[in-house]
């Protein structure tokens, strides 16, 4: 027995199953993916509707992922801004951008665990040995064993991701807010 699809708002109803809708280029979206494309789509226009220079908003914004590959999991969006207000720089485009490791929250532990092995290697010049990694509280950075041993060598391997990210995050957004700005209304002309 097959029901017939009806139309609901932007989406197709088929018994108790809702599907985004089909598009020529392929096959719908599942809905996280569908939810994450709404996401960025909304952030990527308030980014470029923010009224502030193409520079200022660039720099906000690679502030921002500068600060989201630091191991600094509770002050990341307080030192963006703080950094961004320093810097004369857009502080909404910092936070924005500090929230976007959000995203790639499953990732980030191998990420931390690369940045800790870099860190340790250009600190120490040797591969690190194995060690057990147990619950790291706000208050671990104030002892000094688990700061040098496992935090300082984290914050020294997340430059090396950081500032690459950073640059290259603010030469894209300046291009893409510079060219958004110069692309006007559409003139008519008879």
């Amino acid at each position: 027995m097959f029901r017939r699809l009806r139309r609901r708002g932007n989406y197709f109803e088929l018994g108790y199953r809702v599907e985004a809708p089909r598009s020529p280029a392929g096959p719908p979206l599942p809905g996280p993916l569908v939810r994450l494309k709404r996401w960025l789509a909304a952030h990527h226009m308030t980014l470029m509707t923010i009224a502030d220079t193409p520079h200022s908003i660039a720099l906000g914004s690679a502030i921002g992922i500068f600060f989201g590959f630091t191991p600094l999991w509770t002050m990341k969006t307080l030192l963006s801004i703080g950094v961004a207000w320093v810097f004369k720089s857009n502080k909404v485009a910092a936070a924005i951008a500090v929230t976007l490791h959000d995203i790639i929250l499953p990732l980030m532990p191998a990420i931390f665990w690369w940045e800790y092995k870099v860190g340790y290697y250009a600190l120490h010049g040797a591969q690190p040995r194995r060690i057990r990694i147990g619950h790291v509280t706000i208050w671990d950075y104030l002892h000094s064993d688990v700061f040098v041993r496992l935090i300082w060598p984290t914050l020294v391997g997340s430059l090396f991701l950081a500032i690459p990210s950073a640059i290259a995050t603010y030469l894209v957004m300046r291009m893409l807010v510079s060219r958004a700005r110069s692309e006007g209304p559409p003139v008519r002309t008879s």
